[in-house]
């Protein structure tokens, strides 16, 4: 049996975000909501409980890190049981804590594709500030289609997925994104075949797109937003959604509407959830909503098998 650790669900900034005070996050802290504190987006998997591969490396590792006492099999004096990192696009939420692994002894194994390797060389160069550490051995993942695997991890079958997304913002393609600069992910599990979906930034759910979360046990898909101006109607920021790259859960043609559209027996599951979405509060009409299309909320520390 397979195992994906949910290590972190928010999205950029966590819950609550350091510097908000929107209802969801000074409602949490004030005790006044229904809720629990969630650091930012990453999974770990795994086909032994030993060996893991990091999907995303978010600014909060260290603490996701200790959390998860899997993570520190303690096999010598120094030792991890992050055996290669999978990077899903270049945004900063996700790569940040890849400085925090600079202490290895060996060269990190990192998996990217061409556009993400580039942007992480140059535009904010963790790959150049870690080769005066431990350094990285880049690994570029294809999306053509091709399956592969990550090193140490034979175990466990891998696509990337090209997806219609954005780039980050310091990104010189901002405003004219390219095929690899965020992927999905599927994964898979060679002894049954049952398939995953992991997809935490997610602009469009294509017919193409929509054959292949159908083709998958789980689909683990983007739940930053509820509504497409979220953020402008709370005063935080100009830009929806759909500028930031992520497809709304409400709305026409928004993500409930694509994952009513996968078998009832699909596990259906939202991650990368924003501090501002009212999803986060579990009284909420919003939840009560996904519950009754059985759509379930991540939350840190969530096992899926599969």
């Amino acid at each position: 049996m397979m195992r994906i650790r949910v290590l972190g669900s928010s999205a950029g900034g966590g819950f609550p975000q350091w510097n908000c005070n929107c209802p969801n996050c000074d409602g949490l802290r004030r005790g006044t909501v229904m809720a629990r504190a969630r650091t930012q987006s990453s999974i770990a998997v795994s086909a032994n409980d030993l060996d893991w591969l990091l999907v995303n490396a978010s600014p909060d590792i260290l603490t996701q890190i200790r959390d998860t006492p899997e993570l520190q099999p303690a096999r010598s004096v120094r030792d991890s049981g992050i055996a290669a990192v999978l990077l899903m696009d270049a945004q900063i939420d996700h790569v940040t804590g890849l400085l925090m692994l600079r202490e290895r002894a060996s060269a990190l194994p990192l998996l990217a594709t061409p556009e993400v390797l580039t942007e992480l060389g140059k535009g904010f160069p963790i790959t150049g500030i870690l080769s005066h550490y431990c350094g990285v051995a880049p690994h570029a993942l294809p999306t053509d289609g091709r399956s592969f695997t990550a090193p140490g991890l034979d175990g466990i079958g891998l696509q990337a997925v090209p997806l219609s997304s954005r780039p980050p913002p310091y990104s010189p393609f901002r405003g004219n994104p390219r095929p690899g600069d965020n992927i999905g992910l599927v994964l898979q599990n060679p002894s049954n075949g049952a398939r995953v979906f992991y997809a935490p930034g997610l602009g469009e759910v294509t017919p193409e797109l929509l054959d292949l979360m159908s083709s998958c046990a789980v689909v683990l898909v983007d739940g930053t937003f509820w509504t497409g101006d979220e953020m402008q109607r709370l005063g935080l920021s100009t830009k929806a959604a759909a500028d930031m790259g992520h497809l709304p859960q409400s709305g026409p043609g928004g993500m409930l509407e694509q994952l009513a559209r996968l078998p009832v027996a699909t596990r259906k599951l939202l991650i990368h959830i924003n501090n501002t979405n009212p999803i986060l509060i579990e009284d909420s009409a919003e939840r009560a909503a996904l519950t009754r299309l059985g759509i379930e909320v991540a939350h840190d520390g969530m096992d899926i098998h599969f």
